[in-house]
């Protein structure tokens, strides 16, 4: 069983090897400042101890004042996981640094987000419809689809 690593002990080794951007550590989440997902994900992946070397998933959630991604990593060596979750104020133009460089099977994962909750993905390769028919008018997950 894969077992939930402590993020305050991540965020320890997040604050002394980056001026952490790690805004609130509770139980196995780590909320992160969004410009500085890129960065914290590398770290993550690539650290000695960690090797969050997995992408499971991308969930977006939409709770009206604000967006909510949450990414889902696992250790395939050491069998541990963490949620790292970002927060996206503003529904006009939600914007996200892409992650396709560094998971691949992001690809499809911020395709679908985009499709469904208008996140653009900053960097994706190809964000064209994965879900959805091209010309579709609107979000139908955000909470103010009126469809």
């Amino acid at each position: 069983m894969t077992t939930a690593l402590s993020a305050e002990k991540v965020k320890t080794k997040l604050d002394e090897n980056l001026a952490s951007s790690v805004i609130q550590s509770f139980d196995n989440v780590l909320l992160v400042d969004t410009p500085s997902l890129p960065a914290i994900l590398t770290f993550l992946k690539n650290t000695p101890g960690l090797d969050f070397d997995y992408l499971n998933d991308i969930t977006a959630i939409d709770y009206w004042d604000y967006f909510e991604l949450v990414y889902q990593l696992t250790s395939l060596t050491h069998n541990h996981k963490i949620l790292v979750k970002i927060r996206i104020k503003g529904r006009e133009n939600p914007e996200a640094p892409s992650i396709v460089s560094l998971y691949k099977g992001a690809t499809y994962q911020e395709r679908e987000i985009h499709d469904l909750m208008g996140i653009n993905f900053i960097g994706h390769p190809s964000l064209k419809p994965l879900v959805l028919w091209e010309g579709f008018q609107g979000y139908p997950l955000r909470k103010d689809f009126t469809g």
